[in-house]
């Protein structure tokens, strides 16, 4: 059975720093995209970052140049780092991992793209 599982969310006063980390269990996903997405309350699930197998990432305009995406192929685990964080940034932040292999620059943001989701995690970031 695939599992991923999301650690690291918590409380933060604005301007602070989180690091998320997704450990993936029952298959690898050494040669598949991974991302990370975000649904505050009463809003839809958004796209906030993406990394390919090979180490190619993208990330939404909101969190450009405060959130990283980098994974452990070996560890079968992606992490976002995430600094000067705002209270918008507020969310359940979800891991996901694409089944198919892909090509070493594909790294989607759409949510269709991807096929397994873990169960969340939640950041707070207060003003």
């Amino acid at each position: 059975q695939v599992q991923l599982v999301e650690s690291g969310g918590g409380l933060v006063q604005a301007g602070g720093s989180l690091r998320l980390s997704c450990a993936a269990s029952g298959r690898t996903f050494s040669r598949s995209a991974m991302a990370w997405f975000r649904q505050a309350l009463a809003k839809e699930r958004e796209f906030v970052a993406a990394i390919s197998w090979s180490g190619y990432s993208r990330y939404a305009d909101s969190v450009k140049g405060r959130f990283s995406i980098a994974r452990a192929n070996a560890k079968n685990t992606v992490s976002l780092q995430m600094n000067s964080l705002e209270p918008e940034d507020t969310a359940v932040y979800y891991c996901a991992a694409r089944s198919r292999p892909s090509n070493t620059d594909y790294a989607p943001s759409f949510r269709w793209e991807y096929d397994y989701w873990g169960q969340g995690t939640q950041v707070t970031v207060s003003s």
